[in-house]
């Protein structure tokens, strides 16, 4: 396609990366967010060795790496504290890392700076209140009042996603899938080199996000899909970490800052039938949000960003370029999403026990092969 006017509903990660993708092969983008705040979790994620290398095909790496802590292996233990792995990560971009941690905050800062230096308009507390697809483009209105007419509205807007209720509402919702997840940041302990993976009922990472600070998470089982008020959040994590491996027990008992505990329910969606609709498409978690239990969500959604960009700039029309990129991104966004799945669904007793050690390898040789 030539030249587009495009809309990008969804700030976060997976538009964002859209964003830059899209300016770099030449078209005009707004992008529009509904938190006011543009706000973000104070705590980490993990991006492997796929996301390094899609990094650099946004042509941002650098300053990624300039904000993040590299690392080249994941290394296993079982409840009792004992390492029984430690698996080397492929290295996809020569002399880089082959993964990272990073803060949220300061992944959003790299690449809202860089779409904004592209030319991206971002417009904050905004919203769509009616898309009008009549074939030859899109008309918007805004929660604002304003509107504007698109080439193509992408709908990055997340697993609860407003476009994907707009154009595809039998696809159905998010699922709670039994479990949570909690976070909390902690001075990074000398000699953590590599993300750290403990089995058990609780399943618990270390990852570091620089050279002086780590992120833990941990899944726990959460029937019922309880809810926890901020005053209890530092009590109830620690109390999930009780029968935790010893080092993860002697981490737990820092834990005492209410307001710098995250937790969410863990839910999940995979949209089995169409991606898109008309000249509207949906990316990112909008399609396959996913647990974090193989570190891949944001990556699935960067990859989207690339894929859906280098298909536009390969067809000729809009809906072409959508089935291409859906057939390019549904068997790997499949796999991430079933694959964490098992893993969650054994942790619970809802499904076979899952040897992390194969999963975490079989997932590393699948986001190693081209996107």
């Amino acid at each position: 396609m030539d030249k587009a006017n495009i809309l990008i509903v969804g700030g976060g990660i997976g538009g964002l990366s859209a964003a830059i993708a899209l300016l770099r092969a030449g078209h005009v983008v707004t992008v529009i967010e509904r938190d006011p705040q543009w706000s973000v979790y104070g705590v980490g994620i993990i991006q492997q060795s796929n996301v390094v290398r899609a990094m650099d095909q946004l042509g941002v790496l650098d300053t990624f790496l300039d904000a993040a802590c590299g690392f080249d292996a994941v290394e296993i233990y079982i409840p009792s504290g004992d390492r029984v792995a430690r698996i080397p990560s492929p290295t996809l971009v020569p002399g880089k890392p082959a993964n990272v941690g990073i803060g949220r905050r300061a992944l959003q800062k790299v690449l809202g700076d860089s779409a904004k230096a592209l030319g991206a308009e971002i417009r904050l507390g905004v919203t769509v209140a009616t898309l009008n697809d009549d074939g030859d483009g899109v008309t918007v209105a805004f929660s604002d009042g304003g509107a504007g007419r698109y080439a193509i509205v992408v709908g990055a807007d997340g697993a609860y996603s407003q476009i994907r209720d707009m154009i595809l509402p039998e696809a159905g919702k998010p699922e709670f899938t039994g479990q949570g997840v909690w976070r909390y940041n902690f001075p990074r302990p000398e000699g953590l080199d590599a993300l750290h993976v403990y089995n058990g009922p609780i399943g618990v990472g270390l990852v570091p996000m620089s050279a002086e600070q780590i992120y833990l998470f941990a899944t726990s089982p959460e029937p019922g899909n309880p809810f926890y008020s901020t005053e209890e959040l530092a009590a109830a994590m620690r109390s999930k970490l009780t029968n935790a491996a010893p080092q993860i027990q002697a981490l737990a008992a820092q834990i005492t800052d209410n307001d710098a505990v995250v937790y969410r329910p863990l839910e999940a969606i995979f949209v089995e039938g169409p991606w898109s609709r008309g000249r509207v498409v949906l990316l990112g978690d909008a399609i396959h949000a996913t647990t974090p239990h193989l570190g891949q969500g944001a990556g699935m959604a960067i990859e989207d960003a690339i894929v859906l960009a280098e298909e536009l700039g390969k067809a000729d029309d809009p809906e072409t370029a959508f089935a291409a990129y859906r057939e390019r991104r549904y068997e790997r966004c499949r796999f991430i999403v079933e694959k964490s799945l098992a893993i969650c669904h054994g942790q619970i007793g809802k499904g076979p026990a899952i040897d992390n050690h194969k999963a975490t390898a079989d997932m590393f040789a699948m986001v190693s092969q081209p996107i």
